[in-house]
Formats: C-alpha cells, sequence, structure tokens
C-alpha cells in the first residue's frame, strides 16, 4: 500500500493548478573570490564574510519557502556554488527542489537561475552578447505530466550606468529570434526582471530612449498593439511571436513590485503567449497574477525590506529589493470571463469630467493640463485658468511647476471627499506658461484650487480671514503657531478632509507678520 502510495504522490502533487514564479533576490553572493564580485561583496570589505552569506543564503530560503512555488525564475545570483548551498539549505528547512539549472556567463557577476519540482528535459543558454556585462538568458524546458512547458529566465540590463533602451533591445531581439525559431504551437513563457515597466512605450525616459520610441518588452515582444496592452481577448487569437502581459490584470495601484524612493516599477515580468491560452495541454489560469507581499518582505514603515547595507556596510538585515511574482497554470483548458474583453480605447475629458464618476472605465487623456502647484510628491493641474484642478497623490514623477502637458490619466480616487489622480502617464511636453491666472482669490471656496498672497490670523488650526473661518493644515506637523499669530499665506492647496482645508506644504509657503 505504501509503494503504491509513493507512485501516486507526483499525481496527487500535481493533478491541481501549478504555480509559477520570479524573484530578484537582489545579490546572493558567496563568500569566496572569483575576481567578478560587485566591490561590495568582496569578502573582507565592508563587513562581508561567510556568515553573512549564510544569512544572506537563509533569508532567500525563507522567502521561497513561503512562496511554495513549484517553477521558481530567479535572478541575481552569483554562480553555480552558491546556488547548490542555496539548494541544500531548502532541502534541509523542508522545501526543497529536486530540478535545478543556471547560466554560465563566464565573466558575469550575476546569473540567473530555475528551481523546478517537475522534471528539466533541456536547458541551454542564450548567449545576447560577447561582453560579460550582458547576462544569458536561461532556456529551460519541464515536463509537466507529460505536457512539455518552456521558460525563459531574464535578467535585462538595468536602466542605471548609462542603461539605455537600446541595452535591454538586445536581450528582446534575442528572445524573439528564438521564439520564431519554436514551432508554432509551442508552449512557453517568459519570466525575469526585464528592467523595464509594463508601459514602457509610454513611460520611457528621454534620458534612456535612444532607439525612437522603441521598447524592447513593447515593440520586440510585441506585449503591445496601437499603443494599448494586448487584451486577453485578443492574445487568444494571436499570432506567434506576441504576448500578453500579466500586470494588467492588477488595480493600478498595485502595480509594483520594486519601489526606489517613491518611486514604484514593475520590472519583474511574467509575459504569455497564445498557446498558453488556447485550451490544449497546458493553459493559463484566468486572473492569477499576483505580487507576494509576505509582511515579512516590509518594513515597519511600509517600505520594501530590502537587504541592507548601514554606512557602507552589510548588516544582515533585509531580504531583497524586489517582491516577487507569481502566476498559476492547469491542464485543464482556460476559461475567459465576463471582463476579458478587447482593450478599450482612451478617451480625452476635461478636468471636471472627473467629478462626475467615480472610477474610470477607460483611461483619460488630458490636453494642455498645466501644474499649478508642485510640491514633492503632490501637485495640483488645471487646463483653463477658470476651470477645475485636481489633485496628484503621488502620481506626479517628473512633472514641473508651471508647464504644460498632455497627459493621460488612469485612475482616480476619492479620499475622505478629496477628488485625486493616482496614476498617470506624461504623454507630451508642450512649453510653459505664466501661472498668475491660474490662482484664485479666497472667495472661491472650491477643492482642488491654488490659492496666493492670503493674509489672516491664525488660530486653533483654522485662518481667520476677514470674518471667515477655514481649517489650515501644515504638511510638516512640526510647525506650530501660536493662537493669534497673524500669516501671510504665499501658496496654499484647497484641499479637502471631510470638509474643506487650506493645506500648507512647505514653510516657505507662509510668513509670519510682524506686529
Amino acid at each position: 500500500m505504501r509503494y503504491l502510495y509513493l507512485l501516486l504522490l507526483p499525481l496527487f502533487l500535481f493533478s491541481k493548478p501549478f504555480k509559477i514564479a520570479s524573484y530578484n533576490v537582489e545579490n546572493l553572493f558567496d563568500a569566496k573570490i572569483q575576481g567578478t564580485e560587485y566591490d561590495e561583496f568582496i569578502p573582507g570589505k565592508h563587513n562581508w564574510s561567510k556568515r553573512m552569506s549564510e544569512i544572506k543564503i537563509n533569508h532567500t530560503a525563507e522567502v521561497i519557502c513561503e512562496l511554495d512555488a513549484d517553477i521558481l525564475g530567479l535572478q541575481e545570483i552569483e554562480n553555480a556554488m552558491i546556488f547548490d548551498a542555496l539548494i541544500k539549505r531548502l532541502k534541509r528547512v523542508g522545501c526543497g527542489y529536486r530540478y535545478s539549472a543556471i547560466t554560465a556567463k563566464k565573466g558575469s557577476s550575476i546569473q540567473v537561475a530555475l528551481l523546478s519540482r517537475f522534471p528539466i528535459t533541456k536547458k541551454k543558454d542564450l548567449e545576447v552578447s560577447l561582453s560579460p556585462r550582458v547576462r544569458n538568458i536561461l532556456e529551460v524546458e519541464v515536463d509537466v505530466q507529460g505536457k512539455s512547458l518552456t521558460l525563459f529566465v531574464n535578467h535585462w540590463k538595468s536602466k542605471s550606468r548609462k542603461g539605455y533602451e537600446s541595452k535591454r533591445i538586445q536581450y528582446a531581439k534575442r528572445l524573439r529570434k528564438r521564439i520564431l525559431s519554436m514551432p508554432s504551437n509551442k508552449e512557453y513563457l517568459i519570466l525575469g526582471d526585464l528592467n523595464s515597466n509594463y508601459n514602457a512605450h509610454l513611460t520611457l525616459k528621454k534620458r534612456l530612449d535612444d532607439s525612437n520610441g522603441i521598447t524592447g518588452i513593447a515593440d520586440i515582444l510585441q506585449t503591445v498593439h496601437h499603443k494599448e496592452l494586448i487584451a486577453k481577448a485578443d492574445i487568444v487569437k494571436a499570432g506567434k511571436g506576441i504576448h500578453y502581459n500579466t500586470w494588467q490584470e492588477l488595480p493600478y495601484k498595485e502595480r509594483w513590485s520594486h519601489k526606489f524612493y517613491a518611486n514604484k516599477s514593475t520590472l519583474d515580468h511574467i509575459l504569455l503567449p497564445a498557446t498558453l491560452f488556447d485550451g490544449k495541454n497546458i493553459d493559463y489560469v484566468n486572473n492569477s497574477f499576483k505580487v507576494f507581499k509576505s509582511p515579512t518582505l516590509f518594513t515597519k514603515k511600509g517600505y520594501i525590506n530590502s537587504w541592507q547595507m548601514k554606512r557602507s556596510k552589510h548588516t544582515g538585515k533585509g531580504y531583497s529589493d524586489h517582491l516577487p511574482v507569481y502566476v498559476y497554470f492547469d491542464l485543464k483548458p482556460y476559461v475567459a470571463s465576463k471582463n476579458d474583453l478587447k482593450q478599450k480605447m482612451p478617451v480625452e475629458k476635461n478636468i471636471g469630467y472627473l467629478y462626475t464618476v467615480d472610477t474610470l472605465d477607460v483611461p483619460v487623456i488630458f490636453k494642455n493640463a498645466v501644474v499649478v502647484l508642485k510640491r514633492g510628491r503632490y501637485a495640483v493641474l488645471k487646463q483653463h485658468p477658470k476651470g477645475r484642478g485636481i489633485f496628484l497623490y503621488g502620481a506626479v514623477n517628473d512633472l514641473e511647476e508651471g508647464k504644460v502637458y498632455d497627459l493621460r490619466v488612469q485612475e482616480i480616487s476619492t479620499y475622505k471627499g478629496l477628488k485625486e489622480i493616482t496614476a498617470l502617464v506624461k504623454l507630451k511636453e508642450k512649453g510653459t506658461v505664466d501661472l498668475a491666472p491660474y490662482y484664485q482669490n479666497f472667495d472661491i471656496q472650491r477643492q482642488n484650487e491654488v490659492l496666493r498672497n492670503i493674509i489672516g490670523v491664525y488660530k486653533n488650526k483654522r485662518l481667520i480671514v476677514n470674518g471667515v473661518k477655514i481649517p489650515i493644515y501644515f504638511k510638516n506637523r512640526k510647525l506650530t503657531l501660536r493662537n493669534g499669530t497673524q500669516i501671510k499665506i504665499h501658496y496654499a492647496h484647497l484641499g479637502y478632509y471631510k470638509k474643506l482645508q487650506l493645506v500648507i506644504y512647505s514653510k516657505k509657503d507662509f510668513e509670519v507678520m510682524e506686529k
């Protein structure tokens, strides 16, 4: 009976949907000198040692165990030795993987790898360039209960240190060449850290654009058609080399797996071809894409709990600056949902329209939007001096005060009565404008206006102007005023928190008047 159970165990394990994930572990290095290490991982420097490497292995294994993926693509593994140490650690703590593969790019500081509970039948490196700085792509074929699935594990060039888009295009072209050489019914997926946003065709920075707007992920791997992401309704019948980007299954506010200061990005991807939607062999489990957000991976302040260095020394704390992403697949046919519609094209509206809706069904284009006020992560937009204003929360990016833009608004929300934009894309910069006509007087009592040159008396967290009282809120809570203090406000946002209030973002935006 026990023998029969052992024979049937693989069927029990994988008769349900199986999980595939990708995780950039952030520099898993050993404590030996090979000559290709990053400076901060040279043993004896920056507090890097065998003990520190062991801690890093433990932390990486902890995340992998909790993630519990059946197939896992990994990035930033130094070499086969540290990969083998990780595999042994996983086995020791009870979440081992029987099958594994890693690239062998000579001279490269880091490799990409794969762990699998399914047998690996084929493995090879796709060489992108002879340069040791250009990492190989790992191609692995696994056997899922007699069904073949190929995975391409990637780690493209980052945007730092002259990370122009042409360098990421190299990877995309190598992938595309390989994909087009395979049979048209081949089932495969692309995963890894592509160092590109899912909407790179709209958000690529000018300083990185050396390819006339062409991007590796959108144009070469064809995740976009007519400036819109390929929808599931279209991928089902798409041709060879076209891919569905799973990021679009999440609400805009949840589209991030990496955060650099306040800048959220979608560097980690899982891209799918039409063959994983065709009802044959292995298929995608609809709407299963998620970002793995274990509480362990966040600090108390809500930041990603990355591997930490303090005063240029390793502390032995933290995990990675990336969050894992994952999807599910099944041997059952793909099941479409009511939401699997063709991509709706954006519509042109004015800011006033946002006050008539709670959410956006399709993106909205604002032509000639003026940044009337910008303070850090916050800004106020208007299109016309007498038109409505709108608040930007955490979506300011590289917009500049006094400049005019065409913008694409992706998401809006209402917080305690304050209407705000929470996700947008800059389409075009159109020069500067005189802001004077866009400011309003104190008697204009509607939210998301910018007021100037207001003189009043501060009392009990309110500003009194000509007998009219309005709550006043200082973003810097250390700013305190005595009751009876007369102040002149140079710039204020007429915000809303259950009721109208004046919001002061900087101490430079007001001054205390002499008695």
